[in-house]
């Protein structure tokens, strides 16, 4: 630390001072100096852990030598960040690193400006404190924060002759009119504010400070811990359990040391016993308490100090789905035309706000969002005001998610759609809103929302299926057959069965999907809904097959297409009938199979839908490569390749090149046939399907060049 300013002090003195510092003739007296208050930097806070890097940018910023830069180039440095994030600890951890490394002699100033409190501390009144740590008698201290600068920096300025540099620290700094005036001036000294807002009027190097990462977060409840009781070694005995509930903290280092001190008050209580207690919470943050720290007083200490508009739009972030939300969602959130890009931007530099994933799409913080459903929840007018704000962007998602499917699934022939001029497009938007789509479908479980959100789900089982996201595509199955069932929704019910069954049947729970499919089946036969029983029975048919059922699934799919040609359904028809040629080959009627996939293959074409012809071109050449007709299989193969190749999809085209390289084996070509092991498994990891890549290489691995 720098050394106590104890040397003989130049007194101001004179008339009444007039606030012109500059312009007043002094007269100097020698004689005892003031008392100092300088060094009186805080301690480091105990368990410290992590943020190497942004130690690192801020000693870097003290180094006098300029580490690399010009002397001097870097005079002030504001960290910022969301209440709690830890701000002042990584200050003062900094300061005191700097002082240890002999930078700034002359001493340190510190300065708790209270910026988020009701009486905040001005400059002129920081200002003064400041001139008293240096020394300066109270009766010698001008008024107006002009004048008061002005002595501050030349006070500043005769220390650094005598001793050298200072570091000035103004913690919890409200706004950059707070922090001016407190620049030291010289070109050796430095400055560093912490606050929750950015402040780029400072000409500062910013540094915003976000959550720790999971693995600092672990560290800092396992020292905190063994801080109070060496042997207490509860979160390296539960890691697992002590990793969730650091990801329950949000990360955040304020809640994660409520969450250490209330295991430290409790010594026999399990990790996980703390993390049950936050999970089942309907309020997260009324356990994040220990008596002296809470969450959601310094959260509400931020939300107090926000104009009127930026409190609404924040409130109603909270209450946006997903982890994320794009302009848009953002706009009709806002019940606005266009997205309070503005607002989001004073928020964003409150550090209420993040920016997410991508230019144009925003997030907030875990338990900020826990905050703002707390304060929509207390009041019964924000509470219907943001109920009609999810009604909106439900309403909103549903209007484009149908656009987007309708697009998906157009085949010539068909009404343009509106919305989305090609597929890519309708995928793109689908892919943006992703996270957003599947947990607004969540919102199911509440009756105002259930019956628009049953139809939400309906519309993205085409996509999720595409995208082989089978997680979200049994996540929004089951919510939304439960929510059917409840409004006694016959059909959207024996829907939600069906999709649920083909997302159960790729997750590999075949059993579970014969009996998902059965029960839409039965439903759909209740409701006398013909042309989706036949679907059902088309889905139960695959399953079986996948359980080697197969006379079954014959019976299946022959139902299926009786049913199809029934209601006069001939693309669907050509699907029942591809499917039937696959049961007849694994049935081992190989000339039967052929005969069932080429009216699946001219029905397809005859309808227009290539994607669904490419399939059973694929089909089709299985059945030839096993007749022993391997030429024509592979030309089948090729056919099947353009038209998945035309629609980006991956995963069919890993089946077929994989299917390819094994007639090339076959035919005794074994460099074609590694060429396409490999095509295969990249096409496949494209597709997102890692163990199938995985065989793909494997087969290829064996070949010998």
């Amino acid at each position: 630390m720098g050394e106590q300013y104890g040397g003989d002090h130049q007194d101001f003195r004179g008339g009444e001072f007039n606030g012109d510092f500059t312009a007043k003739k002094v007269e100097y007296h020698q004689h005892a100096p003031a008392p100092t208050a300088l060094d009186s930097l805080p301690p480091k806070a105990a368990g410290f852990t992590g943020r190497g890097d942004q130690l690192g940018e801020l000693l870097g910023a003290f180094d006098p030598d300029g580490s690399g830069e010009a002397p001097g180039a870097v005079l002030v440095a504001a960290v910022s960040g969301l209440g709690g994030i830890g701000k002042t600890a990584l200050a003062v951890q900094a300061v005191h690193e700097a002082c240890d490394r002999g930078w700034f002699p002359g001493g340190v100033l510190f300065v708790n400006l209270h910026g988020y409190d009701d009486d905040r501390v001005t400059a002129e009144q920081a200002l003064e404190t400041l001139l008293r740590a240096l020394g300066t008698p109270p009766e010698h201290i001008p008024n107006g924060v002009d004048a008061r600068a002005a002595l501050y920096r030349s006070v500043l300025a005769a220390r650094e002759r005598e001793l050298g540099a200072v570091l000035v620290l103004a913690d919890n700094a409200s706004s950059a009119e707070q922090v001016r005036p407190l620049h030291p001036g010289g070109v050796r000294h430095r400055l560093l504010a912490t606050s929750r807002s950015k402040l780029p009027q400072l000409g500062a190097r910013l540094l915003p400070l976000g959550e720790l990462s999971p693995g600092e977060a672990y560290d800092l409840l396992d020292r905190a811990l063994r801080i109070a009781a060496r042997g207490d070694a509860r979160v390296a005995n539960e890691g697992t359990a002590a990793a969730q509930l650091a990801l329950l903290c949000g990360h955040l280092p304020l809640a994660l040391q409520i969450a250490a001190a209330l295991l430290v008050l409790d010594r026999d209580k399990p990790v996980a016993e703390l993390v049950s207690e936050l999970a089942e919470s309907g309020d997260r943050l009324q356990h994040l308490d220990d008596g002296e720290r809470s969450v959601r007083a310094a959260f509400d200490l931020s939300y107090r100090r926000l104009p009127a508009e930026q409190a609404r739009l924040l409130r109603l972030l909270a209450l946006a789905p997903g982890p994320e939300v794009t302009a848009d969602v953002v706009a009709v959130l806002d019940g606005a035309d266009t997205p309070p890009v503005r607002v989001l931007d004073a928020l964003c530099r409150a550090h209420l706000v993040e920016r997410g994933s991508g230019r144009g799409r925003w997030r907030l913080h875990d338990l900020v969002r826990v905050f703002g459903v707390g304060v929509v929840k207390g009041d019964v007018g924000l509470w219907e005001e943001g109920e009609a704000a999810r009604e909106r962007v439900l309403e909103f998602y549903l209007r484009w998610a149908r656009a987007a499917d309708v697009r998906l699934r157009w085949l010539p022939g068909m009404p343009e759609p509106e919305r989305f001029e090609d597929r890519a497009g309708a995928l793109a938007w689908l892919d943006s809103e992703r996270a957003g789509l599947v947990a607004a479908v969540q919102w199911a479980r509440e009756e105002r929302f259930a019956a628009t959100a049953v139809r939400l789900s309906q519309y993205l089982a085409e996509y999720l299926y595409w995208r082989r996201a089978f997680d979200d595509l049994t996540t929004v199955c089951g919510v939304a057959r439960e929510a059917a069932h409840r409004a006694g929704n016959r059909v959207g019910e024996a829907s939600a069965w069906n999709n649920l069954g083909i997302a159960l049947r790729e997750m590999g729970q075949v059993e579970e999907a014969i009996d998902v499919h059965t029960r839409a089946r039965d439903l759909h036969q209740a409701v006398g809904d013909r042309r989706r029983e036949a679907s059902a029975w088309d889905n139960l048919g695959i399953a079986l097959r996948s359980t080697g059922r197969v006379e079954e699934a014959i019976d299946a799919h022959t139902r299926a297409r009786d049913l199809f040609q029934a209601v006069g359904d001939r693309r669907r028809g050509a699907s029942a009938w591809d499917n039937l040629g696959s049961a007849l080959r694994q049935a081992g009627r190989v000339e039967e199979a052929i005969d069932a996939h080429t009216p699946a293959r001219d029905l397809f074409q005859a309808a227009g839908d290539r994607r669904r012809g490419a399939i059973a071109w694929n089909n089709l050449g299985n059945a030839l490569w096993e007749a022993g007709r391997v030429e024509e299989a592979v030309e089948a193969y090729e056919q099947a390749l353009e038209c998945f190749w035309e629609f980006d999809d991956w995963y069919g085209t890993g089946q077929t090149l994989f299917n390819l390289a094994l007639a090339h084996q076959h035919a005794a070509r074994p460099a074609e046939a590694r060429t396409h092991y490999l095509k295969s498994a990249d096409a496949y990891t494209r597709a997102n399907a890692p163990t199938e890549a995985a065989g793909a290489r494997t087969w290829a691995e064996e070949i010998t060049p």
